[in-house]
């Protein structure tokens, strides 16, 4: 039986993952951080395996828990949206961004490599369209993005001699839990960055709220996405990246066709800014 660790699996992607991977007959190593998370996925058949990417105890745990057995596949899903003018974003909020979509990922790949390479498995990262182009307000989460497709790629060419496969999933809008944490994120470090950032870029601010509103009508469901990744995972010519959803596809189209410049106003009429 092929085995696989997901991460971030209590909600979203991961979960969408999960499901999809252990109808088809793998068993899945779910991971998640909350015990109430936990014990449902238990509950569902999973084994459930404590873990948060910015701890190493839990990691070394869930690797004990693991052992020297071999993994087919890696998923490195969890992850987290902050977002903000980049001029007053206060740079905790920035350290904790990158700490949790690309060292944390790092953390997890280096820990369970071993397991990999027993294996001959393959690993996923799951990106973003915004590992491609960052729109404004987003760029913390942007930033991680297009970081952890640099790791990817370099990670991809370093383990090419022992056959490791290493792909990266690049959705568009997806309906997912993390919007509604998103918000919330953005709800704090807005009343942290005080009336000088708030008359500044509050307009925009707004706009791009409204924007994520529109997820449920335009994004695409979670498991589009886990389809790409038990591509990424069982095919035997996986892709290097998988662009998922139209407006994904239809950004990557239009940025190509019109450059950098000519996009920026693009964005800036959309958005009513500038």
């Amino acid at each position: 039986m092929n085995t696989v660790l997901v991460t971030g699996a209590s909600t979203g992607i991961g979960e969408a993952t999960a499901r999809r991977l252990k109808a088809a007959g793998w068993e899945v190593f779910a991971a998640a951080r909350k015990d109430a998370d936990l014990e449902r996925l238990r509950g569902e058949g999973f084994t459930a395996v404590k873990l948060d990417v910015t701890d190493p105890d839990t990691i070394a745990a869930a690797k004990e828990e693991l052992d020297e057995r071999g993994l087919h596949g890696l998923v490195n899903n969890a992850g987290i949206g902050i977002s903000g003018p980049i001029e007053f974003l206060p740079l905790d909020e920035l350290r904790r961004q990158l700490e949790v979509n690309l060292v944390g990922q790092v953390a997890v790949t280096q820990a369970f490599l071993p397991n990999i390479r027993e294996a001959t498995g393959r690993i996923v990262n799951v990106s973003s369209i915004g590992g491609r182009m960052a729109l404004p307000m987003v760029g913390p989460y942007a930033a991680s993005k297009h970081a952890l497709e640099a790791v990817s790629d370099a990670l991809r060419r370093e383990l090419r001699p022992w056959g490791i496969s290493v792909s990266i999933i690049e959705p568009g809008a997806v309906v997912t839990p993390i919007w509604d944490k998103a918000r919330a994120t953005a709800d704090d470090v807005e009343a942290q960055m005080g009336e000088r950032a708030q008359a500044r870029y509050g307009k925009l601010a707004q706009t791009m709220r409204a924007e994520i509103e529109k997820i449920p009508e335009r994004g695409v469901e979670p498991d589009e996405v886990a389809k790409a990744i038990e591509h990424a995972l069982t095919s035997p010519r996986p892709k290097v990246r998988y662009v998922v959803g139209r407006d994904a596809r239809m950004r990557l189209r239009v940025k190509a066709l019109v450059g950098d410049r000519r996009f920026d106003s693009l964005i800036a009429r959309t958005l009513k800014w500038g």
